[in-house]
């Protein structure tokens, strides 16, 4: 197995030349850092990431913490953020928690362990006195900051807005939104206060409130559920709902009881994951900036793993994607 002098051998350069370069320390050339990366992949040579983290008092690793990899919001999320981190020269640690309180404090302690240059907390339960002195920076995504140091969310006000603008602008009058609920409060849960606001703002419109368990994130059935809300309101001519994967299945509801989208029901998603495409028709829905808030979320890490000043809370804009589920015939 190769060593650190080996590879000081091969690139022609001292020990300490090449474990600043693996280190990032001082200034070094283009040329140097090149010829101790060849001589690296010609000896294929391996850093010792526990050696470096215990000099460095932390390693080049960046906990996140999500509820599921399985729902496509989290998905594109955890490729976001991946794609980022590599280009600051970080690695992810990544944990996923299915909900449990019990499994995110461990997480965190594990976070600790492994000296973690800082945590990306993409999930609310954790209680927030686990995040107190830490050493490292947290940072909540789409979470409410409590005790983080830094928090990164879309305009979920304005995405609630401008839903309701889409659906009045469709002619809908009797509109419904359907969104998730938790024993958590979070950012998220603004989209309906901006929906109603906005709604509130016309005459002659009609809304509903639905809720749907937050349990179903993690197992992306939300059926029943929407089955019962379409029975307690089958008059409906206008929807939001706060997911594409909830939109896409109301879909399939609205379909089993005749209802057709858009002639029928209107229908605006949120998120713009890969699913509001693959849709028949494809939905129209609130684009969130996920690559923009997971390159927050990676800066923010940086600057203060370099001791610079970071924003506390950063909220990016969302806009309307305009798609077949609310298509009119002033838009053929």
């Amino acid at each position: 197995m190769a060593t650190l002098k080996d590879v000081a051998r091969e690139a022609g350069l001292s020990v300490g030349t090449v474990s600043r370069v693996l280190n990032n320390r001082g200034y070094i050339s283009e040329e140097t850092r090149q010829n101790v990366n060849r001589a690296m992949k010609k000896l294929n040579y391996q850093p010792n990431e526990m050696a470096r983290s215990l000099s460095k008092q932390r390693s080049s690793m960046i906990g996140v913490i999500v509820p599921t990899i399985s729902h496509p919001y989290f998905s594109k999320l955890i490729e976001s953020m991946e794609r980022a981190a590599h280009q600051e020269e970080y690695d992810l640690l990544l944990f996923v928690s299915q909900g449990r309180v019990d499994r995110e404090e461990e997480y965190v302690r594990a976070c600790i362990s492994n000296r973690v240059a800082g945590l990306i907390l993409c999930t609310g339960s954790v209680r927030t006195a686990r995040l107190k002195n830490l050493g490292f920076p947290v940072v909540a995504y789409e979470r409410l900051l409590n005790e983080a140091d830094a928090g990164v969310e879309c305009d979920n006000y304005e995405g609630g807005i401008l839903a309701a603008q889409e659906l009045i602008r469709c002619g809908c009058r009797n509109l419904l939104c359907i969104s998730g609920i938790g024993e958590v409060s979070m950012p998220a849960d603004v989209r309906r206060d901006g929906f109603m606001d906005a709604c509130a703002r016309h005459e002659g419109i009609r809304t509903q409130f639905f809720c749907c368990s937050e349990e179903r994130i993690t197992d992306l059935r939300y059926k029943s559920q929407l089955d019962e809300c379409m029975d307690l309101y089958p008059d409906v001519d206008g929807v939001f709902a706060s997911s594409d994967v909830i939109a896409a299945e109301l879909l399939g509801v609205l379909s089993s009881r005749g209802k057709r989208v858009p002639e029928d029901v209107k229908i605006v998603g949120y998120d713009d994951v890969f699913v509001s495409e693959l849709t028949t028709p494809d939905l129209t829905t609130i684009h969130q900036p996920v690559q923009e808030m997971a390159r927050t979320c990676i800066d923010i890490i940086r600057r203060a793993s370099e001791n610079e000043a970071f924003p506390a809370r950063t909220v990016l804009r969302v806009n309307l994607v305009r798609r077949g589920s609310t298509r009119t015939a002033q838009d053929e």
